[in-house]
């Protein structure tokens, strides 16, 4: 332990006596021990200390009392007087002012030299730093052990909790990932927060409540808060690449039956009862956190896995809470992405259809998208094996390359034509034409593409190749008349 200023002047040996009236406060550990016979030794003072002198300067009533009045000043602990070089005794001036300041004097024998009372102080700090250190090694190896035992993250921060004898609550992504009181109020200003890195933009906080214990181990707890979290990740993001293997086989129809349930299995997933697909689509901006994203609390049952640049999760049961709890972590986390949901089905065949049926509500644009009944056309458009986008330029880019040349609208005349079921009057309603010119622009069509709008087959096929433009640029599905992409 740091000596005290009452423990100093005590000690055996040094012949220290209080010379006054017993001010300030004699429990105050010294930080330091300083010694001057500087007229103005502030500029060399921190706080804290007993500053040593023998009066050298001091020799009129006015410069001691100068003296003490600037070392009060600099907020030192105690003055310690050394009698039988400049004075015979402590200045009756010095003492009056240290007095009336609330500094405590005390006088220091000629027999005793500065150096005894520095190196007592010293070694009294020195034995308490290394005190310290050693409390601190010993924190970290109890920090360590809660982490490498067994119970991870949540061993280490409940033992991190009962070190520093406070409240703690750990989040990321906004969500939380452990609290020692759950529910508590963070907004009430009593928290202090600690940033953790992990190498993503996850906004991971270490709150902790005011006030805490805190002697140095924050620091290694941060460290090893952050090394653990990382390597979660990290092993968050092999673990969907092994997934999403398993998966794109049963969505191409490669892996079924007995090879699919054990294949599932070994990733993690039970395959008894219902599940459903959720599909996370994210912007370019967000898509790099996918792989690595962890689930928010209560999907902790559910397997993840990465496909065409897709984060699929799995979901066993009901899907539809679900489905809701992922969407709104999402926004909380301030992740620009949006969520397709699956049906629920039994069997390994029965994720593929959840699959398709996932991907086609994404294309819907909302946060979250609940599934339609999948139909023959959606499952065409769901399809990776089917070259649609190939089929849908060959057919449209005749009519792009005509509106953009002429500043016609053949591509909207065809998209309304599609949509009013073939109407020439709703689409000449709708576009504000004469019957005549819808006709003519429908035979304008035919002859750049060769798909004739009125005969069912050739209807289907560009149809389709609209649907799959709209999948690749959904911006266009809002945009105004005649600014439609042209490419």
């Amino acid at each position: 332990m740091a000596v005290t200023l009452a423990e100093l002047i005590g000690t055996p040996g040094l012949s220290l006596r209080l010379i006054g009236s017993p001010a300030g406060d004699s429990a105050a550990e010294i930080q330091w021990v300083a010694v001057t016979e500087l007229e103005d030794p502030t500029p060399f003072l921190s706080g804290g200390e007993v500053l040593l002198t023998t009066g050298l300067r001091q020799k009129t009533p006015a410069t001691q009392r100068d003296f003490v009045r600037r070392v009060h000043e600099a907020k030192v602990l105690a003055i310690g007087f050394g009698i039988g070089l400049s004075h015979s005794k402590v200045p009756q001036a010095f003492v009056a002012e240290a007095d009336k300041l609330g500094i405590p004097v005390f006088e220091v024998a000629y027999e005793t030299p500065f150096i005894a009372v520095g190196k007592l102080v010293a070694d009294a700090l020195s034995a308490d730093h290394y005190a310290k250190l050693e409390r601190l090694l010993k924190s970290h190896q109890v920090l360590a052990s809660a982490l490498l035992a067994g119970n991870g993250l949540p061993g280490l921060l409940q033992t991190l909790g009962s070190m520093l004898k406070t409240e703690l609550e750990l989040t990321q992504y906004g969500a939380s990932v452990y609290a020692s009181s759950p529910g508590v109020d963070k907004d009430d200003g009593g928290w202090h927060q600690v940033a953790i890195s992990t190498g993503k933009k996850d906004r991971t906080t270490l709150w902790l409540r005011r006030p805490y214990e805190a002697d140095g181990i924050v620091n290694y707890a941060q460290s090893l808060i952050s090394l653990e979290l990382s390597n979660q990740a990290r092993h968050r993001e092999t673990q969907r690449q092994i997934a999403g293997q398993v998966l794109d086989d049963i969505v191409r129809g490669v892996l079924t039956g007995p090879d699919a349930t054990a294949r599932l299995g070994a990733a993690g997933m039970a395959t008894t009862g219902k599940h459903a697909v959720l599909l996370v689509e994210a912007g370019n901006k967000d898509r790099r956190s996918l792989p690595t994203l962890p689930l928010p609390p209560g999907m902790d049952n559910c397997v993840s896995a990465m496909l065409g640049g897709r984060l699929a999760v799995l979901v066993p049961g009901a899907v539809a809470d679900q489905a809701r709890r992922l969407a709104a972590y999402l926004e909380q986390a301030g992740i620009d992405a949006t969520v397709g949901q699956g049906g629920s089905y039994a069997q390994t065949g029965g994720l593929r259809w959840s699959y398709f049926e996932a991907k086609e509500a994404l294309s819907h644009g909302e946060r979250l998208n609940v599934p339609e009944r999948l139909n023959l056309t959606s499952l065409l458009l769901a399809s990776e094996d089917v070259p649609l986008a190939d089929l849908a330029a060959e057919a449209l880019n005749p009519l792009l390359a005509f509106d953009e040349k002429n500043d016609a609208e053949l591509l909207r005349t065809l998209e309304s034509y599609l949509q009013s079921d073939g109407s020439v009057a709703a689409v000449a309603a709708d576009l504000g034409l004469h019957r005549n010119t819808v006709r003519y622009r429908l035979s304008q069509i035919t002859d750049l593409t060769g798909y004739d709008p009125a005969v069912t087959a050739d209807r289907v096929h560009l149809w389709l190749a609209l649907s799959v433009r709209g999948l690749q640029h959904p911006e266009d599905r809002d945009r105004p008349a005649g600014k439609r992409r042209r490419s």
